[in-house]
């Protein structure tokens, strides 16, 4: 007999650069108060923040969120990134969703699915979002766009829960996780290196543009080590050819 019942994906919920401990607290108390444990901190600002009293209901999340020096560090294990934008201060380089379009694209992914959050006063910076596949933005009026990090996340996480009956039952397709991702990005940008294509004052850039590329292409879990394993053929090619 088959059996149909949805099950959702493995969220976790990353904020990035955060300032305020007591927003930290509120995110934590959003995230129990919807079932989601998996708090992830990239950079915090202020390392006292286990402590916020604002984690009312939510201090065992705050007590286990894992702090990371850097995102890619934080989304190793993440198949799918979905960033929050409010899309005001910088232009994005992908598509940006309503929520509920992005929370669907969720609800139906394969393995851990990371949703970034960015610092209060900057939001995503262009460097974060280029680990996301996609973007997404809760409808607020255009007077008042941005909303407090823990009324952001609260909302997010409502959306997410909200209508999982739903939902179909998952696709077989298992996407990549961030490791190899990460990986696949440095491996195309060293033979772009090598090949003269970029140099060292563009090479910044040129990465986020590849990471985002390989987001894109959504490679499967099953395909990176092919995909790794040609890059790394052909960087082996590059490194024989200069000692010719």
């Amino acid at each position: 007999m088959c059996n149909d019942t949805y099950i959702p994906p493995a969220l976790t919920v990353v904020l990035i650069d955060t300032r305020n401990p007591l927003n930290i607290g509120s995110a934590a108390r959003a995230l129990a108060n919807f079932g989601i444990t998996d708090l992830r901190l990239v950079n915090p600002y202020e390392v006292a923040f286990r402590e916020a009293v604002s984690a009312v209901g939510g201090a065992p999340v705050l007590q286990a969120a894992r702090v990371f020096e850097t995102l890619g560090e934080a989304l190793a294990d993440c198949s799918l990134v979905l960033g929050t934008t409010a899309g005001q201060r910088r232009i994005p380089q992908h598509p940006v969703d309503r929520l509920e379009a992005g929370m669907a694209q969720v609800r139906s992914a394969e393995g851990r699915v990371a949703l970034l959050f960015g610092s209060e006063k900057f939001g995503l910076s262009n460097e974060d979002m280029s680990f996301c596949h996609s973007l997404i933005r809760i409808p607020t009026v255009p007077d008042t766009p941005s909303m407090n990090l823990g009324q952001a996340v609260a909302v997010c996480l409502y959306e997410f829960i909200r209508d999982n009956d739903a939902v179909p039952v998952r696709p077989a397709f298992q996407p990549t996780q961030g490791s190899d991702a990460e990986q696949i990005t440095g491996l195309l940008h060293e033979i772009l290196v090598q090949s003269g294509y970029t140099n060292r004052i563009t090479a910044t850039s040129t990465n986020e543009k590849v990471r985002r590329w390989v987001r894109r292409l959504r490679i499967g879990h099953r395909d990176a080590p092919l995909v790794m394993g040609m890059l790394r053929q052909i960087l082996w090619k590059f490194g024989n050819s200069s000692k010719d």
